[in-house]
């Protein structure tokens, strides 16, 4: 069986472990309205904290997690520029 190895595995391997659960908040002014919440979600936070925080209803359950990358963090090696400013972005309407 294929795995995975790189420097530094053996000190993070167990880190979730010791991040503590937190609820999800709903944020009924971005929700739409009479969507069924078990169906689909899109969570806006840290990744390892939101999925952690999906494991008690939803573990075993999942078919499909799309992770998008940690854009605007200042870091420039990601693939696309890095420098969009907060609040000069497309909106939603």
């Amino acid at each position: 069986m294929a795995t995975l190895q790189f420097k530094g595995k053996a000190a993070v391997w167990n880190h979730h472990l010791s991040v503590p659960y937190h609820a999800l908040e709903k944020d009924v002014k971005k929700s739409l309205k009479g969507a069924d919440d078990a169906e689909n979600l899109i969570i806006e936070g840290d990744n390892l904290l939101a999925l952690k925080a999906l494991l008690p209803q939803y573990q075993g359950r999942v078919k499909c997690i799309y992770i998008d990358p940690p854009y605007n963090t200042g870091n420039e090696g990601l693939a696309g520029r890095d420098s969009r400013q907060r609040g000069r972005g497309p909106r939603s309407t």
